[in-house]
């Protein structure tokens, strides 16, 4: 509910008894600010007579929860709108995230039908409506720790994870997770009694729970479930396989404890790519010994390989060179080695690893201007040794008494 789970208030929030912050652009704000499951109206700009609009709206309610409701009353609301709303007992009060004709779009996405069984919204909440509503959210967090003491002392198998309130105080839902079916019809007796309200019990999943409370991802953003992930798809570790990822339990879980769903986002990519990699399933037999497969790089089509007797040394070698060896070996040939086919040209057209460009940049010039200062040099003693001795040295050297200065006196005494 706007910034009840936290306290930035960016641009697009908006408090209970507050203006939208930030551009105030209700509806159209592409930052979203710290909403959950935040919406991008496209269509807001567009004019649509109100007879023929949708009556249909997108109301976001505490955990980023989402239901439709019908507008029978033909209100004007804008996003971020606080509105009463039926429920199936009593009624509860949530803040419209969307509505025009993507909440058509969103409904058959969803499967929702458009048919008579939808609830319909009262009307806008008033101050005392929202004043209602938040001393209902306030008895949330002291509830689930009283619920928990009571969980623990019975001794039951599950964890609670959130607890709500409708804005009339009348019903509580908690949402809980378990591994194993859980009898807690005794514990619905004593909170009832205790917090004079109708409970109903909701079990979810770890990832949904995930998304309830939020965090911060190993990425450094916020959890992708708890922001725009409305659908859990199965996540297998044969994705980590294929995107060559070590097995290690502790890196590829995330905050639920469940494979982490970025695993998949990337996998289509990476099998496309794996079509042209060869399957090797057998080490490369060569003069030299076998040769195992180390390391695969799928994007630049570079396997690497490794004697049996050298396991410290790598060779990278071509999707074309490896399709070559595996049809020698097919016909029972063997290549005299790997170094032969002359593979190490590959290495050095890749960068390497762990320079600065701008230290190489650099590091190129002035190697370049060492070069040129001493080809400079070299011109001017060239240009001294041909140009500083005068005369005939050769002569010279036969007849050192002879000097070539004239004669003083201008002519021969005769």
């Amino acid at each position: 509910m706007s910034c009840k789970s936290c306290s930035t208030g960016g641009c697009g929030t908006r408090g209970l008894t507050e203006k939208t912050s930030g551009c105030q652009n209700n509806g159209a704000c592409g930052t979203g600010g710290c909403n959950k499951m935040n919406v991008f109206d496209w269509l807001s700009d567009m004019d649509v007579p109100v007879m023929k609009r949708f009556d249909v709206v997108e109301v976001k309610f505490k955990g980023g929860r989402k239901e439709y409701f019908r507008n029978i009353n033909q209100l004007d609301l804008h996003t971020g709108d606080y509105v009463v709303c039926e429920m199936a007992s009593g009624y509860h009060i949530g803040s419209v995230s969307l509505q025009g004709d993507l909440v058509r779009l969103q409904m058959v996405k969803k499967k929702v039908a458009n048919d008579e069984n939808l609830k319909s919204i009262y009307r806008v909440a008033t101050p005392r409506d929202l004043e209602k509503h938040e001393q209902s959210i306030a008895r949330d967090l002291t509830t689930m720790y009283r619920a928990r003491e009571l969980v623990k002392d019975m001794k039951l198998n599950m964890k609670l994870s959130d607890v709500e309130f409708q804005s009339d105080n009348t019903k509580a839902t908690f949402y809980y997770s378990a591994d194993e079916r859980v009898d807690f019809r005794e514990l619905i007796k004593v909170l009832a009694g205790e917090f004079k309200a109708r409970i109903e019990m909701r079990q979810i999943s770890l990832r949904q729970e995930a998304g309830r409370l939020g965090g911060i991802g190993a990425c450094g953003r916020e959890l992708c479930c708890s922001t725009w992930l409305t659908d859990f798809k199965n996540i297998t570790t044969s994705a980590a396989r294929y995107q060559n990822l070590s097995l290690n339990p502790t890196k590829l879980s995330g905050q639920c404890g469940r494979l982490k769903c970025c695993l998949n986002y990337e996998l289509e990519t990476y099998i496309d790519a794996l079509k042209d990699i060869p399957h090797v399933d057998a080490p490369l037999q060569t003069q030299k010994g076998k040769a195992h497969l180390q390391k695969t790089d799928i994007f630049k089509k570079i396997m690497w390989f490794g004697y049996e007797n050298d396991s410290t040394t790598w060779h990278p070698i071509s999707l074309e060179n490896v399709n070559r060896i595996l049809s020698l070996n097919t016909k029972g040939q063997k290549p005299v080695s790997l170094e032969v086919l002359e593979i190490e040209e590959l290495v050095s057209l890749l960068p390497a690893p762990g320079i600065n460009s701008d230290l190489a940049k650099m590091d190129k010039k002035f190697s370049s201007r060492d070069r040129d200062q001493q080809q400079s040099g070299n011109r001017n003693r060239n240009k001294k040794k041909k140009g500083g001795g005068g005369g005939n040295p050769s002569a010279n050297a036969a007849n050192p008494n002879k000097t070539n200065n004239p004669p003083k006196g201008g002519g021969e005494k005769k």
